[in-house]
């Protein structure tokens, strides 16, 4: 998408106070108006109803950023990674599927972000499974939560509870404290110009606005939710599976006209197809997920 070069750049030269000046100036959409900009990008892949979209939500995309202010990296260059991700759901926005621009970029600029910060920070380049990354996001909280505040190794019975509780190993646990507690760059030294010594630089790190460990563990269910729709499909027969795969799963949606001269009816009779498979799947998904002891997905 070729919108990126026409937007305003953060940067340290021009202050964000005035790039947070600046993309006030974009108004916000209505929904009518979002809908018809992203059927021109869509259906058209019209650069202007695309630039349009992106920039409506600018403000969206650095207030986000703004919340992982407390990792040490440029603010300029956050806010810059979350317009990439912005950008990036907007090219993959599909209006037909009733929800706004803001709440499905909500996930691209977040994931944007934080592959960023583990892209940046060098100790955590050597782990970055989903696992890891959601231990490196999570352990500080983790230990508060059960009082594991000694500096240096954990006690065994704290590094089993957090490795159990977070879904990874104990060795796991064990090396992404000793990389957090010193190393590359100490999240446990003091920060703070009255040299008290009460804080320490990890303390900032904690983003109140963004759940980095629940962002991760809301991909992990996804893979499960994805993994349990592959298994309800046999639900479904072969013509019900088409329509919905061809209609609700690709990337550009088959439309109901093509689709109606494929099985040659009516895109009415398509369209009641579509919606029945979709009931029959969302039905399988819930009891398969019962079965499995899974929560009920939405």
């Amino acid at each position: 998408m070729s919108t990126y070069a026409n937007l305003p750049a953060p940067s340290p030269e021009q202050g964000l106070n005035r790039y947070l000046q600046e993309i006030r100036k974009f108004p916000m959409l209505e929904p009518e108006e979002e809908y018809m900009l992203a059927k021109r990008w869509v259906d058209h892949e019209d650069t202007e109803a695309a630039h349009k979209m992106v920039t409506s939500h600018l403000r969206l995309a650095a207030k986000i950023a703004m919340g992982y202010r407390g990792y040490g990296l440029p603010q300029a260059e956050v806010i810059s990674e979350a317009n990439v991700g912005l950008m990036q759901a907007v090219k993959r926005f599909d209006p037909e599927r009733g929800f706004r621009l803001a709440t499905y970029a909500m996930w691209w600029i977040r994931a944007s972000i934080q592959e960023y910060i583990l892209r940046s920070w060098s100790m955590v380049k050597l782990g970055t499974t989903s696992a890891q990354k959601k231990l490196f996001f999570n352990l500080r909280k983790a230990k508060a939560r059960i009082g594991a505040l000694e500096d240096g190794d954990m006690r065994p019975e704290n590094v089993k509870r957090i490795a159990h509780d977070l879904g990874v190993t104990e060795e796991e646990v064990i090396s992404m404290n000793r990389r957090m507690s010193g190393g590359d760059a100490s999240l446990n030294a003091m920060i703070g110009s009255d040299g008290d010594g009460s804080t320490q630089w990890q303390d900032w790190l904690e983003d109140e606005g963004a759940d980095q460990a629940g962002e991760y563990e809301e991909r992990d269910e996804m893979q499960q939710r994805l993994a349990l729709m592959k298994q309800a499909m046999d639900v479904l027969n072969d013509r019900e599976r088409d329509i919905l795969t061809q209609r609700r799963l690709k990337d550009q949606p088959v439309t109901l006209e093509d689709l109606s001269g494929v099985y040659d009816v009516s895109r009415e009779r398509i369209r009641q197809i579509e919606v029945r498979a979709f009931e029959k799947l969302q039905k399988r998904m819930r009891d398969l997920a019962k079965e499995q002891g899974m929560l009920t997905p939405a």
